[in-house]
């Protein structure tokens, strides 16, 4: 790759999900990301890969607002994250974290309520819209069965289902996960990003997924962004990503790529 950025133009009439200008992050005296430029396209599935310590999560967050950048700025929908308000924000972007906090003794129902909150607040109402959108964002998800379950009872697969839900019920246009897939087998892994993507091509979502698996990213993503050493080194399509060379840059490693014969998909392994 020769250190060149492989980033190629896609159009769009409508202002990227979000889009980075010259944001770097820094922690603890390390570089955890170097300035970068980099737009995330709205209505597709972006996946964000690369080895471990390559600034993937510290990526997510950024976008996610849980991080400020220590240079450049962040725009969500063309407006610089600092202009949101905190409530606005929440309508607009659903964040599933690598750590979910404590549900101790909360029903799946409550869970997916709490995605109501940005829009009735602390002191606000409860509506029967609101129960709307939760019934309708559990029913998505397939966790209407487990309502009235705690949410600890449920399996891993289960569980991030029903978060899902919640993200599903705020309502936003956009959900950003990280490593949504990390504790759990092949199947629960192919459940969960079976439903992010369906629900983003059905409801015009956008997602940008933190993913370690390099198979499941170019499966389920339209896109993928990876990451080396902090510094952005490709977006691509995900069809594109699997070639020997590019693997190679992102994971500095050989990698073979062999095609399925039964589905036609391209898949990568090291050599």
């Amino acid at each position: 790759m020769n250190g060149h950025v492989y980033q190629t133009a896609y159009a769009t009439a409508t202002p990227p999900a979000f889009s980075l200008e010259g944001v770097s992050r820094s922690a603890g005296g390390r570089t955890l990301l170097h300035p970068l430029d980099l737009h995330i396209e709205p209505g597709r599935v972006t996946g964000l890969v690369g080895h471990n310590g390559s600034g993937k999560s510290t990526l997510v967050k950024l976008l996610a607002g849980q991080i400020a950048p220590d240079t450049g700025v962040v725009r969500c929908a063309g407006r610089p994250l600092a202009d949101w308000s905190t409530r606005e924000f929440a309508r607009e972007v659903a964040w599933l974290p690598q750590q979910t906090p404590s549900t101790d003794g909360m029903t799946v129902r409550e869970l997916v309520e709490l995605g109501r909150y940005p829009w009735h607040g602390a002191l606000g109402r409860f509506t029967a819209g609101d129960a709307a959108h939760v019934d309708r964002a559990m029913q998505a998800a397939d966790v209407h069965c487990y309502a009235d379950r705690t949410v600890d009872s449920l399996s891993g697969g289960e569980r991030q289902r029903a978060w899902i839900a919640m993200l599903v019920a705020q309502n936003g246009r956009c959900m950003l996960l990280d490593e949504p897939t990390s504790a759990l087998d092949v199947g629960h892994q192919l459940t969960v990003l079976e439903l992010v993507r369906t629900l983003c091509a059905e409801r015009a979502m956008t997602a940008v997924i933190v993913m370690h698996d390099i198979n499941m990213a170019t499966r389920f993503c339209d896109r993928i962004v990876a990451l080396r050493e902090g510094r952005l080194l490709m977006r691509e399509d995900a069809a594109v990503i699997v070639d020997p060379a590019r693997l190679e840059a992102i994971y500095g490693v050989p990698m073979s790529v062999t095609t399925d014969a039964s589905t036609g998909r391209r898949m990568c392994f090291p050599s």
